[in-house]
């Protein structure tokens, strides 16, 4: 009786490990900050409009691979699907010339998303058709997209000048960062795909029993198809905020974020085993990840601590994911 009273105590703390974690984080950065400089450190626009951004950019890169993570994969090409669709977008605009403005832009838009698409259609190849594990299949594809964005990109940064862009990028509407609202508008999408349609149902399910889906019928190849194509498109979209955000097309723009991409899904709540994850997890993820790094820099430490804190969270995500397991299993 001890052992299932404990038990149902703890669980629902693991649950919401996430929330209490970002609660507690803000409220040491601003402890910090009123102690040591007498500035606030969360209640001003400046720090908000830093933080959200910075989630913002995370958080598109990990939308859809936090569906293709419940679904009991990985999808490790998506910081590469990003840069590929950034250098095409920028290639386009140029292309039709800065002259073209908005339609310039709607065009890149468009190219950027079909570049991010083929990786994506790529990734599904592999798993659902060849059977060629996640994990590999799409560092392969990581590897193809990273040199077919250096290739068309000429190895370089390829500058813009267009002001659509640069508004997409760096513009708000009521003081929110348009970056902000399309991260999450493709949240609110994903969120209500996998929580309220037969889709999100049928993801669950595959992640935790793939013969038990096969056996209801579902088109599981045709399924992860589309599970990697919205990863890639997800993560495509953040390769076009990042377009605008400095007026250039990079290879390697979403490389620095595939870490913390990975770790918001985790942190957020999602399992290493699959059949388990919410994309309000990962928005919370994102946030943590974004509050760290911007409290480290507030706080004076240099940057390359960022990647030793939130390696640590990655850890702790980890150690709940699999308590949750064993209280689960001790149940069961």
């Amino acid at each position: 009786m001890l052992q299932i009273g404990g038990a149902s105590f703890v669980k629902p703390l693991l649950n919401a490990w996430s929330w209490l974690f970002l609660a507690l984080i803000l409220v040491f950065f601003e402890v910090y900050a009123q102690t040591q400089t007498g500035n606030t450190f969360l209640f001003r626009l400046y720090s908000i409009q830093s933080i959200t951004i910075a989630a913002s950019q995370i958080l598109l890169m990990a939308l859809g691979l936090t569906l293709v993570v419940v679904a009991g994969h990985i999808d490790l090409s998506i910081a590469f699907s990003s840069g590929f669709a950034a250098v095409v977008m920028a290639l386009v605009i140029n292309f039709v010339g800065s002259d073209a403005g908005l339609v310039a832009f709607l065009l890149g838009v468009v190219a950027g998303l079909a570049a991010g698409a083929i990786v994506g259609v790529i990734n599904g190849w592999l798993v659902s058709r060849l059977d060629v594990p996640s994990f590999i299949g799409t560092l392969g594809t990581y590897g193809i997209a990273r040199g077919a964005a250096l290739i068309v990109a000429g190895g370089a940064v390829v500058s813009i000048q267009n002001d659509a862009a640069r508004t997409f990028g760096n513009g708000d509407v009521a003081g929110v960062p348009i970056p902000v609202i399309v991260a999450l508008a493709l949240a609110l999408f994903c969120h209500y795909v996998l929580t309220y349609t037969r889709f999100g149902v049928h993801t669950y399910a595959l992640g935790a029993s793939r013969a038990s889906v096969e056996r209801a019928g579902v088109d599981v190849k045709r399924h992860l198809m589309i599970l990697f194509v919205l990863s890639a498109l997800t993560a495509a979209a953040g390769g076009l905020v990042y377009t605008g955000r400095f007026s250039a097309g990079a290879a390697n723009a979403g490389e620095p974020v595939l870490l913390y991409a990975v770790a918001a899904v985790f942190i957020g709540g999602a399992s290493l085993t699959g059949g388990q994850g919410t994309v309000t997890g990962t928005v919370i993820g994102s946030l943590i990840i974004a509050v760290i790094q911007f409290g480290l820099v507030f706080s004076g430490l240099p940057p390359y601590w960022q990647f030793i804190a939130v390696g640590l969270v990655i850890i702790v995500a980890v150690i709940v994911d699999q308590s949750r397991d064993r209280i689960a299993g001790g149940r069961s």
